[in-house]
């Protein structure tokens, strides 16, 4: 008989692995020059989804704006998805339809999503491109983004549309097994 742990508790790991990942990848290989600040001031939040269902996801995505709307406290919110979109294609549906979601319900111009994925590919590369770890993570997620936010960060901060080219050129320069054993350390993490 195998023990399986609580949910909270694989759900706590779930969330510990992400940190570790936003602190060692994120932040540790500016990525985003502005998530250090947020982590610091602890205004990220963290959700667990865990279901294969692209109708709960948009569901859940949905209050997750109603929650950011209530809770000014909050930057940003990360909706982690460890079970279902594995698959980069249906996670990409997935993101597609995050943004219907943030048009439809009249968010656009409020809030922006970013997309995160463990087999994250950039159109046009290949699976071994050091580049995709840019946007690889331990797990797919929807990052949600106050769009007020992301525009006075962009203002307070020179050269913003270097930032893309400067980290792939950082992920290739580190190398495929470097950009990988980052990675696969995030998921080392239990809490």
């Amino acid at each position: 008989m195998s023990h399986q742990p609580a949910p909270e508790a694989a759900n706590e790991t779930v969330v510990a692995q992400t940190k570790k990942w936003i602190l060692d990848v994120v932040v540790g290989c500016n990525f985003c020059p502005f998530a250090g600040r947020e982590v610091k001031r602890g205004t990220v939040a963290y959700e667990v989804l865990k279901t294969g269902s692209a109708q709960t996801v948009l569901a859940a995505f949905e209050a997750a704006m109603k929650k950011l709307d209530a809770n000014t406290e909050i930057e940003t919110m990360l909706l982690i998805l460890p079970q279902g979109f594995g698959r980069f294609a249906d996670y990409l549906k997935l993101v597609s339809g995050a943004e219907r979601t943030i048009k439809k319900k009249g968010y656009e111009g409020v809030y922006q999503v970013a997309s995160f994925h463990p087999q994250y590919l950039f159109a046009g590369s290949s699976t071994s491109d050091p580049a995709n770890y840019t946007n690889r993570s331990p797990y797919p997620m929807l990052h949600l983004l106050r769009e007020d936010s992301v525009s006075k960060a962009i203002a307070s901060y020179p050269d913003t549309h270097k930032i893309p080219q400067r980290n792939i050129a950082f992920a290739k320069e580190k190398g495929l097994a470097y950009m990988q054993a980052l990675l696969a350390a995030s998921l080392g993490v239990s809490e």
